[in-house]
């Protein structure tokens, strides 16, 4: 019979380890919040010995009602040669005030004696003191077993020595930690089997990516009598990161069966991963299984017509069932079925077989030739097949615009300044804005000259802006290519510019950013 599976999240204090992550306690708090409501059962804070930061968090914690998620402390066994009540570190995991508390021990034989120094029947005390101090305490107690698979390896008899000083003094589940990230499947899938046969409590697997496996050994050890994983959401950890709780949260419950989080709330999965990544300050990763933007985004013309006949031809779940969408992806690989199905997704109705979705379809690959990139521009594709259709209004008529630099030699002062000049509604306006740099300044002056007819400009920011060159053989006289990204705040969109003039580039770019603004506000009326 399958078990469930327990989801240990341990964003909070193994992920914020990552390189460029640091969460603020109100950062903390929130994503607390958002895995319990998503269904995680664990919840670890983080190490309240280590940093002031993390006793804030705990005593913020305390005040918060979770659903269901339980919050684990996280920290040491006590220290060699002394008692539990008398440890600085073990006093500070009290003082949390957690229901659970989440002990790390030393399970290889090396560390034993080379990084704590001490021998291996103390170490083996340590454990079993510090489980049963925090059990008598009435804590639910997590024993992680550091390194436990490069200690197997090296001494089997020891590592399960600690396994059971743990068990045998009250642990609630015992966690094989691949702390340095190099086992393999098979390793993992033989050695938990062995653990699941010699031990009564729960086990757990904790698994770090060094190898790119830390998913794949997670699923070994479940199929081998794991009923915990812990994990990451996004995979951030140290290093290469930690077991992707994005990947293998939708690997446990659509492909193994396994019951753990709710089924209906995996349609927030790729919502939680954004939600994450925004708070942590990352661009998110559109290759990530599951969650990420290109994870059902068909490009070439075969895939794509056979995902119009039958989805799943091409996709080994329905995007839905994690929260994501299928995209087509319009470019010099399209046939007639990515324009057909990217126009439909767009909103715009053409008959894939017509001589309108042709003519679109040899202008798209023409302007591709020349450079255009739509993949990353849907609304730059969405204006292209309006006009070619005929469709396209014109918001506004461009008269003229100018962009001047004045730059000291010494280089510590300069000023940027653009000019537009447009005719809007019947008026002629000219405004003149300063800024960061020729594109900034040529955006807050078109914006500037638009917000008096359409307010709703004034929503629109700038989130990225790219810069390639096209054609780089042609040294100072190639084509430069610019993709903009911009959003309202509710909806993001990319536009995309061609030309050997990289200022009218970001130009069409920004016409094309605008224009599909005041389209979408249009359509809502």
């Amino acid at each position: 019979m399958n078990k469930p599976v327990a989801i240990y999240d341990t964003t909070l204090r193994d992920g914020a380890q990552a390189e460029g992550i640091s969460f603020s306690v109100a950062d903390k708090i929130r994503i607390a919040e958002r895995l319990d409501a998503f269904g995680i059962h664990y919840v670890e804070g983080g190490w309240p010995g280590s940093n002031p930061k993390d006793l804030d968090f705990f005593d913020a914690a305390a005040r918060r009602k979770l659903k269901q998620a339980k919050i684990a402390a996280f920290g040491s066994t006590r220290r060699a040669q002394a008692k539990c009540q008398d440890d600085p570190q073990v006093a500070m995991l009290l003082k949390a005030n957690t229901t659970v508390v989440t002990l790390v021990g030393k399970t290889w034989p090396l560390h034993v004696k080379e990084v704590i120094r001490t021998t291996l029947p103390e170490n083996l005390a340590m454990i079993a003191d510090s489980v049963r101090y925090f059990k008598e305490n009435g804590k639910e107690v997590m024993y992680d077993a550091e390194h436990f698979f490069d200690g197997y390896r090296d001494d089997a008899r020891y590592a399960m020595a600690t396994l059971r000083a743990a068990a045998d003094t009250g642990a609630d589940a015992v966690v094989l930690c691949d702390t340095n990230g190099g086992a393999l499947p098979s390793d993992v899938a033989r050695i938990t089997a062995e653990v699941r046969k010699a031990l009564r409590c729960a086990v757990g697997i904790h698994t770090h990516n060094d190898c790119g496996l830390a998913v794949a050994n997670a699923l070994a050890a479940v199929e081998n009598g794991a009923t915990q994983v812990q994990g990451t959401i996004n995979g951030f950890g140290e290093r290469t990161g930690n077991c992707n709780l994005t990947t293998v949260i939708p690997c446990l419950a659509l492909k193994m069966g396994r019951d753990g989080i709710p089924r209906e709330n995996l349609r927030r999965l790729r919502e939680l991963s954004l939600f994450v990544d925004d708070l942590a300050n990352l661009r998110h990763d559109v290759r990530q299984p599951f969650t990420g933007a290109t994870a059902f985004t068909h490009k070439g013309g075969i895939h794509a017509n056979a995902v119009e006949k039958l989805a799943r031809s091409y996709e080994h779940i329905e995007p839905e069932l994690v929260g994501n969408r299928r995209r087509v992806l319009v470019s010099e690989l399209s046939g007639r079925s990515n324009i057909f199905m990217k126009a439909h997704e767009l909103g715009i109705h053409l008959d894939k077989d017509s001589t309108e979705a042709k003519d679109v379809l040899r202008q798209l690959k023409q302007h591709e030739h020349a450079g255009y990139e739509y993949e990353a521009a849907d609304a730059s594709f969405h204006i292209l097949v309006q006009k070619l259709l005929k469709r396209h209004k014109s918001f506004f008529n461009l008269l003229a615009y100018r962009v001047i630099m004045d730059r000291h030699g010494n280089g510590e002062h300069k000023i940027v300044e653009a000019s537009v000049k447009l005719q809007v509604k019947g008026h002629v306006v000219h405004t003149v804005s300063e800024g960061d740099g020729p594109v900034n300044a040529l955006d807050r002056a078109l914006r500037a000259a638009l917000e008096k007819f359409y307010p709703s400009i004034a929503q629109v920011k700038l989130l990225d802006y790219k810069v390639r060159i096209v054609d780089s053989q042609l040294a100072t006289a190639a084509k430069t290519r610019v993709i903009i990204e911009s959003t309202d705040g509710t909806a993001i969109w990319g536009t995309v510019g061609v030309n050997d003039n990289i200022i009218e580039a970001s130009w069409e770019a920004l016409v094309d950013s605008v224009e599909y603004k005041l389209f979408k506000d249009e359509q809502k009326k």
